[in-house]
């Protein structure tokens, strides 16, 4: 084992011992019993689309009840942030105790269906209207973190911000460089708004409606086994006050409708031409006739 390997391995048990030890201090605090007696929380979003929101929305939890904050990284990453496979993405999800909070960027694959569906687990899908999830990214690689993969195509080889919303749209595949387009993004996580048993929230009423989409998650882990111990409006402030966004590394602005800024009619005509019906099965258009100019 080389020395990049050891120290990786030593973080690791050093987390799983914290781990233990908050769960200690948990049972500690709100009786020996009551982890057991509720599901692990699973938040699941696609990348700039909502993770580090819901993820704080979650640990607020433990000012709630007893739930627990592991600290471990996204349950599809290792702790140097490389992607696992999806034997050990699994095990991750199987090793959640009750209680455990944890996040991911997961597909709709059938493994992680049947892993997020299991008795024992809430988990909650947060999707975006890939407009704005587009411009999010662009900035993203372009501004916020240099290493992306996508910042030296971006800013050597496009020049203008429509030429890297068309790239983000369509896709990219060049000299080994692969951006799967929109299209195919979302389709691989579409089954998730199949699934009864995941609670799927737009992550527009996250940011704009708070209040009724805090009230839908409290409701849904009642339905998967939380039983408050205070009232549901005291909850609500408090998984309010757990939401501090700008100390997410990846913040930028959170806006609902930001693309309009960014957009031309060059690429809301190849947006159309390239995804067809996606916003209307996201529920964010009723039709094909959305365009720049309307009210958002």
């Amino acid at each position: 084992m080389n020395r990049v390997d050891q120290d990786q391995s030593l973080k690791h048990w050093l987390k799983i011992g914290r781990w233990q030890i908050r769960r200690l201090n948990t049972a500690l605090r709100w009786g020996s019993d009551s982890p057991a007696s509720i599901p692990a929380v699973l938040g699941n979003a696609m990348p700039k689309s909502g993770s580090h929101l819901i993820i704080q929305i979650l640990q607020g939890l433990t000012r709630i009840g007893p739930f627990v904050n592991p600290g471990f990284p996204p349950v599809n990453r290792t702790e140097d942030n490389r992607q696992l496979s999806i034997k050990g993405i699994l095990e991750n999800i199987y090793n959640m105790r009750p209680g455990d909070i944890g996040y991911g960027y997961l597909d709709a694959r059938d493994e992680f269906v049947s892993a997020l569906t299991r008795d024992g687990l809430a988990s909650i899908f947060v999707f975006r209207d890939p407009r704005d999830m587009i411009i999010s990214h662009v900035f993203y690689a372009t501004e916020i973190f240099p290493d992306h993969g996508m910042h030296e195509y971006y800013t050597n080889h496009l020049s203008t911000m429509e030429e890297r919303i068309n790239a983000a749209i369509g896709g990219v595949q060049d000299n080994g460089l692969e951006l799967m387009g929109v299209k195919d993004r979302y389709d691989a996580h579409l089954a998730w708004l199949d699934q009864p048993e995941i609670l799927c929230i737009r992550f527009e009423d996250l940011r704009k409606d708070q209040e009724s989409a805090y009230l839908r998650i409290l409701d849904y882990l009642e339905i998967k086994g939380y039983e408050p111990s205070i009232s549901k409006q005291e909850a609500v402030i408090t998984l309010g006050e757990a939401v501090q966004p700008k100390k997410s590394g990846t913040f930028r602005s959170g806006r609902v409708g930001d693309w309009r800024q960014y957009f031309t009619q060059a690429n809301v005509d190849f947006f159309k031409q390239s995804t067809g019906d996606l916003l209307q099965k996201l529920g964010y258009e009723q039709d094909d006739a959305w365009s720049l100019n309307q009210a958002g």
